[in-house]
């Protein structure tokens, strides 16, 4: 089943979740992600930390996503005025892998995100 938001999900999000759904050729060696992302992304995530200017890191990080990820399925997801949150499944090589994404905008653009996940089980299940 394809990703699919609510229609509460301000369209940006909308426009990310396709690009991660979309594999590598939707992915376009990031230039459609990048358009998504402020210049200087603020992002937390399970395996990298905290990076407090991360949009670089974060397309290289992606694109091992998108490049293994079947599927991803989202269970639920809530906005409001200051930010977006989104709870999904991602079908690995290996099997599903939980996870949670926290995004605040800017501009229309995604500012900051803070993905929670379970780094070794991701790695277990082929994530790169």
């Amino acid at each position: 089943m394809p990703a699919s938001l609510s229609s509460d999900a301000p369209e940006v999000l909308r426009d990310y979740y396709r690009v991660l759904q979309g594999g590598t050729a939707a992915y376009q060696e990031g230039v459609r992600m990048r358009e998504l992302l402020t210049d200087h992304l603020d992002f937390t995530g399970s395996l990298a930390g905290h990076l407090p200017d991360a949009t670089e890191g974060f397309l290289q990080g992606v694109a091992g996503f998108i490049g293994t990820v079947r599927d991803i399925e989202i269970v639920q997801d809530v906005h409001d005025a200051s930010g977006s949150a989104v709870l999904y499944s991602a079908v690995m090589p290996g099997g599903p892998v939980a996870f949670a994404e926290f995004f605040t905008f800017e501009d229309g653009r995604i500012n900051t995100l803070n993905l929670h996940y379970n780094g070794p089980e991701y790695l277990d299940k082929g994530g790169r």
